[in-house]
């Protein structure tokens, strides 16, 4: 017979150690919960979690747990301060970016992503509702159409590719929605509200319950909106007379009751007429500024004019891009003794008073929003471009999509680009080119 194995403790010892260890496993267990808890407290801020740290039974890094702490700090702030209601459309897919991979969590960095939203909130609401509805039709554009009262505005807007799958059909849907909601003070809608009102068009009109195939049926709010589908894909939404008040009172609102832009009223007869208009001041923001100049070409020895040049914003984005022959023309001298304080040359006269000379390459303009008024300063800074020069003005969305009064190569401002300066009026920009005369 071969050696039998002896064991390295008696049978009693085994019996006892198993008998202890089996009454140990839910303690054990408590144990391995509360550790796995503590994992998650530490990567969780508020409740809010944004993934887990744990993979496969094995440790967590330091450094996924650290990302995923600082992405739950910003989302909890999020979720706290609303900004999924206040922010517009296009801010919460920056925010999402941003989310994604945020900086770091401190008071300053709070202020600088949200702190508009806890000066502002109505502000915030209404800009989201005019940045929606200006990307819809070119009359959301025209500040001139927005008043209550006014006709003009479209009762229906049209959508391509509005699927019970997704895609950019579905999401300016929401969008719309969403917006609308925020200014009534109703819910957001959520994926199950919208695929109710896909399968039945007229399931935002009242509050109602849509059956489901499977589950219970989803409750509709009223909405004052219904959805026409079409066969090609394409999706008409209709907006109720109760609603489109609403569109209208919020866009009114957002550009304000003394419109800056606004039809002429009729002038009394008086010397002082082109000048007073002349003194509406609008500052070209700097952000607005460098994306207007960002675009141009300044080749060297170029000769550049800004007419009323204010305090010189666009003459200091374009000394940026590299321009050296520039001469301002400003009618207050205060603001022209701004300008000159900067390095610039700036002759005081009102504009529409001058001489043109016909020796300048380029023209760069933010002329007056008074009505139509704008016109007469474009025609005539045309005047003192040489023969294939060119023209850049910042102007009124009413200058492109309703007075039809100059041609040109025309690009739309996002919405509220000259707040910081005390309008919300939607702005454009016309490039002219003054024609070559014939050799």
């Amino acid at each position: 017979m071969g050696d039998v194995p002896a064991l390295r403790v008696s049978l009693r010892d085994l019996v006892d150690e198993y008998d202890e260890k089996r009454a140990a496993i839910p303690e054990a267990i408590r144990a391995y919960e509360a550790a796995v808890s503590a994992l998650k407290s530490a990567h969780c801020i508020g409740g809010v979690y944004s993934g887990s740290a744990l993979s496969g039974g094995l440790p967590p890094y330091q450094g996924t747990m650290e990302s995923l702490l600082l992405q739950s700090a910003w989302k909890h702030v999020y979720a706290g301060l609303q900004i999924d209601r206040l922010a517009s459309a296009q801010d919460k897919r920056r925010f999402e970016q941003m989310l994604a991979k945020p900086p770091a969590f401190t008071l300053e960095a709070i202020r600088d992503q949200f702190g508009d939203y806890l000066v502002d909130p109505r502000g915030n609401i209404l800009r989201g509702l005019a940045e929606v509805f200006s990307a819809l039709d070119p009359a959301y554009r025209s500040h001139s159409k927005v008043k209550v009262g006014v006709a003009g505005l479209p009762k229906r807007v049209i959508l391509s590719s509005v699927s019970e799958y997704g895609g950019w059909g579905r999401d300016r849907l929401r969008d719309i929605l969403n917006a609308l909601a925020a200014y009534q003070g109703l819910p957001l809608v959520d994926w199950r509200e919208i695929d109710a009102l896909l399968k039945n068009g007229e399931a935002m009109l009242v509050g109602t319950e849509v059956p489901q195939k499977y589950g219970e049926p989803v409750k509709t709010h009223a909405r004052g909106v219904r959805l026409k589908r079409f066969g090609n894909g394409n999706g008409h939404l209709f907006f109720e007379p109760e609603t489109l008040k609403d569109i209208n009172r919020a866009l009114a609102e957002f550009y304000g009751d003394v419109l800056p832009d606004v039809d002429e009223r009729p002038a009394k007869a008086r010397a002082s007429t082109a000048v007073s208009t002349d003194l509406q001041y609008y500052p070209t923001p700097v952000s607005v500024a460098e994306r207007i100049v960002a675009d141009l070409w300044i080749r060297d020895g170029e000769r550049v004019l800004e007419p009323s040049c204010g305090c010189g914003r666009l003459m200091d984005a374009l000394r940026a891009k590299g321009a050296r022959d520039m001469l301002g023309i400003e009618v207050d001298p205060g603001r022209a003794a701004e300008a000159r304080a900067k390095g610039h040359a700036v002759q005081i006269a009102n504009f529409l008073e001058t001489v043109p000379t016909g020796a300048f390459d380029r023209v760069v303009m933010n002329p007056p929003f008074f009505g139509k008024h704008y016109a007469k300063h474009v025609e005539h800074a045309l005047r003192y471009l040489k023969p294939g020069g060119t023209l850049t003005a910042i102007l009124p969305a009413s200058a492109r999509y309703d007075h039809g009064l100059l041609d040109g190569a025309w690009s739309d401002l996002p919405v509220g680009s000259f707040s910081e300066s005390g309008t919300n009026v939607n702005t454009v920009v016309l490039t002219m080119h003054r024609e070559r005369t014939a050799a």
